[in-house]
Order: structure tokens, then sequence, then C-alpha cells
């Protein structure tokens, strides 16, 4: 049964990709990172992660010794539809996904797919977020 993130390039991300690392290692399971992006996102944090970024991330699990697979589905479905379906695929035992703060108005107009994803999953699910530090500035 292996750990599932929700990875984006962002802080969000970052802290979420951290977790899920953690997590692997104290349960022994594969992880499998998730890089959806939503086909009319607005904000960077949907965006699919540039071929430095994926290779940055699949050294970082290999440093760690973490048996991994990342993942970059491009279909129309909404990222929170992605991650719950692969986690429902692969009998995740985990879910990992970061928080970000949004306005209410926000959340009403792109949703949130945090909120999908905690309420909708078959399995825990653990929401982190970013060092405020962290937040301030990009990863890599």
């Amino acid at each position: 049964m292996p750990v599932i993130v929700g990875y984006v390039p962002t802080a969000v991300g970052e802290a979420a990709l951290e977790r899920g690392i953690h997590e692997a290692s104290l349960r022994g399971e594969r992880l499998i990172i998730v890089n959806a992006s939503a086909g009319d996102a607005v904000e960077g944090d949907s965006a699919l992660a540039a071929a430095a970024a994926v290779s940055r991330v699949a050294g970082q699990l290999e440093n760690a010794g973490i048996e991994h697979e990342i993942r970059q589905p491009q279909r129309s479905r909404s990222p929170a539809d992605e991650l719950l379906s692969i986690a429902a695929a692969d009998a995740a035992s985990l879910i990992v996904i970061g928080l970000r703060r949004r306005s209410p108005v926000g959340k009403i107009l792109f949703g949130s797919t945090a909120q999908e994803v905690l309420l909708n999953a078959d399995c825990p699910v653990v929401a982190v977020k970013p060092d405020r530090r962290q937040s301030r500035r990009s990863p890599g």
C-alpha cells in the first residue's frame, strides 16, 4: 500500500513532499508523487512541474532511499479527482496534501482541491502547511 503525495512546485508542494517522505519511511511503503494540473489553472500551484523540478524531486527521493514513482497525469480531470482516483486504484494507505491560505471568495471561484480530497478520500489524509518562512520563497 503506497503513500500518495499531491505535489505542486511551490512551498505548499514541498511541505507535502517532505511529510510524504517521512510517512513512507516510517511505514516502509513506496511513495507515489502525483503532479496533476487543472487545464484551466489560473494559479501557479496547479501547474505541472517542469522537467528540472521532477528531476530534483526524483533525486531527493533516491537519496532518501525511498521506493517511488512520479506521475503527471494530463487529463481533463481536476487534481483532486486524479489524487482520489490514483489513491483508490493503488489502495493507498495515506494521502498527503499541502494547504495554503485562500480567501473565501477564492475558494468559491476556484474550489478547493484540499477540501475535495479531505471529504472524499477512502483512506486517511494528512494535510500540511508550509513553514511561513518557506512559503515566502520559491523551492529550489
